[in-house]
């Protein structure tokens, strides 16, 4: 197998249990920060270590545990924001003119594509980012064995529910995912193990996914999040 073309360095900072990434450039020396949030002083401080020029901020969606360190993070470095044009229009981007894309755009970071994904749910504009050697990261679109909230500002079940679909129907299963947050036992998963064990990959018809969604998985499920087999998915009727 042949070399990615970058490496990725994983952070885990805050209150919340976040995952913030640093995605490096092998040929380049840049760097892109993944939902730059909590501790700043720490994320710069791994790329002062690397020798790396932060040039990219990737933001899967607004929330606040995903960008409150997004201006620290530009006033060491004359760094681009990435963002979906739905998000910008969700959250109104305050002030930090982000470049604007779609579902299905490419970002160029040095030799690394990095292919954008629109998966909505948990915001109209959240978006999950694949790099090479499929590795997804994910945001709050989907945890492993578990997946974001659709009752906070923005969140849409019927869209997640959807989302989640199309994402069983396109990734395949040696896609490594690398979610937003550190709500499980381990802190990655293949794909395989996410359509064998995540009780939202489970659900096959919408009723019953927004049921579970909003009104079951919180009040019966708790972190660390385990493997759920489909005959117990199902909440009581």
């Amino acid at each position: 197998m042949s070399e990615l073309p970058y490496v990725l360095h994983t952070l885990a900072l805050g209150p919340m249990d976040n995952f913030v990434y640093l995605v490096e450039d092998r040929a380049t020396g840049r760097a892109a920060v993944v939902d730059p949030a909590w501790e700043a002083d720490r994320i710069l401080e791994l790329a002062r270590e690397r020798g790396l020029r932060i040039t990219d901020v990737l933001l899967t969606h607004s929330h606040h545990d995903h960008v409150n360190a997004v201006t620290e993070v530009l006033e060491a470095h004359d760094a681009e924001v990435h963002l979906l044009k739905p998000e910008a229009e969700f959250w109104g981007a305050h002030g930090l003119r982000p470049t604007l894309h779609h579902g299905g755009d490419v970002i160029e970071l040095g030799a690394t594509p990095v292919h954008v994904l629109h998966t909505p749910g948990h915001t109209p504009g959240s978006a999950c980012y694949l790099l090479p050697g499929e590795h997804l990261l994910a945001g709050d679109t989907i945890f492993v064995f578990g997946c974001g909230r659709c009752d906070l500002r923005g969140g849409d079940p019927e869209q997640m529910f959807h989302t989640l679909r199309r994402l069983k129907s396109v990734l395949p299963d040696e896609t490594v995912i690398h979610p937003g947050h550190h709500y499980a036992e381990r802190p990655v998963s293949t794909w395989a193990e996410q359509k064998a064990g995540n009780p939202f990959l489970h659900l096959e018809r919408l009723g019953d996914f927004v049921r579970y969604r909003m009104h079951y998985h919180d009040r019966h499920r708790h972190t660390p999040y385990r493997p759920v087999a489909p005959g117990e998915v199902m909440p009581e009727r």
